[in-house]
């Protein structure tokens, strides 16, 4: 069986967040439910939730940033700057990207786009206009809202 053959759905993202409880505050406020918690001694793992997202059907998994698990890149030192890695953004499909980055902003995100884009991806083929805001979680992942669009 082939690879793309076997992959039957995507279930979730992991973050680590050094500032857990504030982590997944930010998350109930996306829509996301705890629906399981846990702890891992033997990988330095005081606290995990998976969360779920009911409308969207989609889940994140929050751990403590202790959490001595397999992740891309090093650990941020404290008070350092975000760190990239290869994970580039998370993006929500909603129905008013500013209202969006609004109500996320009241919540404790952070703004990066300073409102909304209109960016227009064209090739040879067709062009796609794309709407969309940006911010920073508490944790530092980049959230991308996004408007209904057709690829």
């Amino acid at each position: 069986m082939k690879l793309s053959e076997n992959i039957v759905d995507f279930h979730h993202y992991s973050l680590k967040a050094p500032q857990f409880e504030e982590t997944v505050q930010f998350y109930e406020q996306l829509g996301f439910v705890i629906v399981h918690s846990w702890s891992l001694p033997d990988f330095m793992l005081e606290k995990c939730v998976m969360m779920y997202h009911e409308q969207i059907k989609v889940y994140v998994e929050i751990c403590d940033g202790d959490a001595d698990m397999p992740a891309q890149g090093r650990k941020r030192r404290l008070g350092e700057e975000i760190v990239e890695n290869s994970i580039l953004h998370i993006c929500f499909v909603v129905k008013d990207a500013a209202k969006a980055r609004e109500e996320a902003l009241k919540v404790g995100a952070t703004d990066l786009s300073n409102g909304v884009f209109e960016i227009q991806l064209k090739n040879k083929l067709k062009s796609v206009n794309v709407y969309n805001s940006l911010v920073y979680s508490p944790n530092g992942e980049v959230i991308e809202f996004l408007e209904q669009v057709s690829f």
